[in-house]
């Protein structure tokens, strides 16, 4: 594990935490934490401890939709539906960067250039300290799920695929 400078989009992610007042601090690594199983290998923590952020589309209003789950678990979107009250399908890439501002495999859960509908997987709370992406590729944060739920204003619920 080899720290590197932070880049703009990690700085934007940075500049962000800070600004809402939490003292996480934006690591970057000279190795790739685009995927779940590459952050916990960087990171040195289970697959689990990856708070993941996939962005989906309402297949009605169009509008941008942040499930944020455990590495090791997928993301149900019949769940996902179900809470929100609109089915979703899976956000294309320049989709994910216009709603977002970031690319797939860096996008963190804050930090967004528009503001989407949050949930959090209840399975992150099934660890005391988890990693989200922070921005690029091979940049994350250490938090809590709490602070997590906080920070995005996202909404609790189940959303593991079964």
């Amino acid at each position: 594990m080899t720290e590197q400078p932070l880049k703009p989009s990690a700085q934007r992610v940075q500049d962000h935490l800070t600004g809402l007042g939490y003292d996480c601090r934006v690591t970057s690594f000279s190795e790739s934490t685009r995927t779940s199983e590459e952050a916990a290998a960087a990171i040195g923590c289970t697959v689990g401890q990856i708070a993941k952020s996939l962005i989906f589309r309402g297949k009605q209003s169009g509008k941008a939709v942040l499930a944020i789950a455990c590495g090791d678990r997928r993301v149900d979107e019949k769940k996902l539906a179900a809470l929100i009250g609109e089915k979703v399908g899976r956000a294309d890439p320049e989709f994910v960067r216009e709603a977002t501002g970031f690319a797939i495999g860096g996008v963190p859960p804050v930090g967004h250039s528009s503001p989407s509908i949050t949930l959090l997987d209840e399975g992150l709370w099934r660890f005391e300290r988890i990693w989200a992406a922070a921005g690029t590729p091979n940049s994350v944060f250490e938090t809590t799920p709490d602070d997590l739920a906080s920070m995005t204003e996202g909404l609790r619920g189940d959303l593991q695929k079964t």
